[in-house]
């Protein structure tokens, strides 16, 4: 590792006047996607903002560990699918409930009561064809100014990308599965 030498100075970059909602994409392969939609959530709670994650692909009785902490600190967190697609006994009512849950999460942004909207593993869905990309899209332009909106999960396409604010992209370095570590209770849920 190469040592540094702190930077002294730091040029602050003029800020605009007013502030806006913003649109942020976490993606890639990398872990973290939803963890970092996660804390966003709490980061906005933590300021009195009122908050509502979706989750695309969880189940609604899910209760991994972030629907645990949710709802000790009264952040609503709505299941609205049946689990990932390689689970799903029928993909037909898997996009059905993709659309079912798109048309709520569509109507909370649209209703502008919400500070954040967390839509994680919304991915899934857009790159399946259940929920029309068209239609994120132009929910996204016409919120109301003041919601910022998370999305999450591998695969953003280009057009969602070139809509949002801010774009992550996580990149898989290494991973505890190759190694055959299996997924962990409190870090993978």
């Amino acid at each position: 590792m190469d040592i540094e030498t702190p930077p002294l100075d730091h040029k602050r970059l003029e800020q605009p006047a007013e502030r806006r909602g913003l649109v942020l994409v976490h993606t890639g392969d990398g872990k973290g996607k939803s963890t970092a939609a996660f804390g966003l959530a709490l980061r906005a709670h933590g300021r009195g903002k009122p908050v509502l994650i979706y989750q695309f692909m969880k189940v609604p009785s899910a209760r991994f560990g972030e629907h645990r902490i949710f709802e000790q600190l009264g952040v609503p967190i709505v299941g609205l699918g049946d689990g990932f697609s390689w689970k799903s006994k029928d993909l037909e009512h898997s996009a059905q409930l993709a659309r079912d849950g798109w048309a709520r999460a569509e109507a909370t942004i649209r209703a502008g009561e919400h500070f954040l909207v967390v839509l994680d593993e919304i991915m899934y869905p857009l790159r399946y064809g259940w929920v029309p990309l068209d239609a994120v899209l132009q929910c996204l332009r016409e919120r109301p100014a003041h919601v910022h909106v998370v999305l999450t999960g591998r695969g953003a396409p280009a057009e969602l990308v070139e809509l949002a604010d801010t774009v992550t992209e996580m990149t898989l370095v290494k991973h505890h599965y190759k190694a055959g570590v299996p997924a962990q209770r409190g870090i993978e849920d």
